[in-house]
């Protein structure tokens, strides 16, 4: 969602009423004033004590598709968070996209309850920022070439808010002796489901690479009849050699291939590593909403990582 480093990302108008082509780069919201929170321009959302409780969701077993193997999860089952799994970004520099949140690592802002995830983002004074929340990563405990990179997310509603599920070629930000090519967007970017609450019907999978990244992005809008944060749905991504999929609750809405990326490079030949965050404000967030209520709680029921199955001959 996500996108890392997207200071130039979606200045594009809003709101065609139906999905691009496959050839079109991926559609962008307007970009709307953000909020710079100081302590007298600070909107005054509904602050709710505590987070407000959630029913489980009902349980899916891990099932395998034919052809299909399990290779990783995270099921959330424990009382912490798993630290072979999932390590944390944390900071305040806006993040490439102008957002309001300081990213920490406090269990206000992650951790584990009745089985789910819960990313919180709070409205408070931390460090030089009103707002807090958190991002996690797998980069140097967990990472993946191919497979079905899939989650069961409830997402918050309210504008201003900007979650995400996504990937980051694992090479990022690692050989200091080649700054470009290990630097976004040259290492590669999938971006398996961002939704912006200004937009409570609307989902976003796009892929960005050297020469199609931030507002040119390759990808597709997956608009729904009803608000999406109302209920867990399932993101995936079935991702090849040469060949990136996205779903949307087991529905096929976008496929991305070479052929379309065309003479730009094809990134997404090599390990990638996931992320899950819940950004406050930034270029496609837009302002937080005088309605928005905080905290506001991203809950993610588990991670799957699935890869073909050896095909059995002989």
């Amino acid at each position: 969602m996500r996108l890392q480093f997207l200071s130039t990302l979606f200045l594009v108008a809003l709101l065609l009423a139906g999905c691009q082509s496959e050839e079109d780069s991926a559609p962008t919201l307007p970009p709307t004033e953000i909020v710079s929170p100081t302590s007298t321009d600070v909107p005054t959302p509904t602050v709710i004590p505590t987070s407000t409780p959630i029913a489980t969701p009902i349980p899916i077993p891990v099932s395998a598709e034919e052809g299909w193997e399990l290779v990783w999860s995270d099921e959330f089952d424990g009382d912490t968070i798993n630290p072979a799994n999932w390590t944390y970004d944390i900071g305040g520099w806006g993040w490439g996209n102008g957002e309001s949140q300081y990213y920490t690592d406090r269990p206000e802002n992650a951790r584990v309850e009745n089985g789910l995830l819960v990313i919180e983002s709070r409205q408070e004074k931390y460090e030089d920022k009103y707002y807090t929340s958190a991002r996690l990563i797998t980069q140097g405990l967990q990472a993946f070439q191919y497979g079905r990179i899939e989650a069961r997310i409830k997402v918050p509603e309210g504008a201003g808010l900007w979650p995400a599920f996504w990937m980051l070629g694992n090479d990022f930000n690692r050989n200091p002796d080649d700054p470009v090519d290990s630097n976004w967007p040259h290492v590669g970017e999938v971006d398996i489901m961002e939704y912006v609450g200004r937009e409570p019907d609307l989902i976003m999978g796009t892929a960005h690479g050297p020469g199609y990244s931030g507002a040119g992005g390759l990808g597709r809008w997956n608009r729904q009849d009803y608000d999406i944060a109302d209920e867990f749905h399932t993101y995936a991504v079935e991702w090849r050699e040469n060949e990136i999929s996205w779903f949307y609750d087991g529905e096929l809405y976008y496929t991305l291939t070479p052929e379309i990326v065309g003479d730009r490079e094809w990134v997404f030949n090599k390990e990638f590593f996931l992320l899950l965050n819940l950004a406050v404000g930034g270029q496609l967030a837009g302002t937080i909403g005088l309605d928005t209520r905080f905290p506001a709680n991203l809950y993610v029921d588990y991670v799957r990582v699935y890869q073909q199955a050896p095909s059995e001959t002989g």
